[in-house]
């Protein structure tokens, strides 16, 4: 039987920590994108207006698609208010996203530095944040795993990170 890595989001204060790290509006954008909708970071870097359904307030995503990384699988992903914040004023202006993903994974690391997170945080890091803190604030895991493209629930399972003692609780509020 193989055994998935799971790598450890961040928790909800060292993601307020993270943001509130943030020193330019470029790394803003970066880090407040990812924490609020879970892309990875081949999609934001190949963001342009035409992936931004404004009247929808969500992202038309085409991402991964197959196991061999072939981008082929659309979908939607909602657009939190300050994400809206900060992507209509850059897209009125830009036709493309204005960095790489080597530069953003250096950036992301800077401001977690700065942040004094003590463990590694990558963009991916942020997916996983993203998909953690959802589920923590009721989104339903079939709803997490069409925001983040996950062919099998099983795989978005693993973000659920369910303790005994949310289990107890969840059990008493709810029985």
């Amino acid at each position: 039987m193989s055994c998935q890595f799971v790598r450890e989001p961040l928790t909800s204060e060292e993601a307020d920590r993270l943001c509130h790290a943030c020193q330019s509006i470029e790394e803003k954008m970066i880090v407040w994108i990812l924490l609020d909708t879970g892309l990875r970071v081949s999609e934001l870097c190949s963001l342009t207006p035409q992936h931004i359904l404004w009247q929808e307030k969500s992202l038309r995503i085409t991402g991964k698609g197959s196991p061999h990384g072939q981008k082929s699988k659309k979908r939607v992903i909602p657009m939190s208010k300050r994400v809206q914040a900060l992507l209509e004023p850059y897209f009125s202006l830009h036709e493309e996203w204005f960095m790489g993903t080597r530069q953003i994974q250096k950036i992301v690391k800077k401001i977690a530095n700065r942040a004094q997170i003590s463990r590694p945080v990558t963009p991916h890091i942020l997916r996983h944040t993203f998909a953690t803190l959802a589920l923590q604030k009721g989104l339903s895991l079939a709803t997490v795993k069409k925001i983040l493209g996950h062919e099998q629930l099983a795989t978005t399972a693993i973000y659920l990170n369910l303790t005994d003692t949310h289990v107890a609780e969840e059990f008493d509020k709810k029985w």
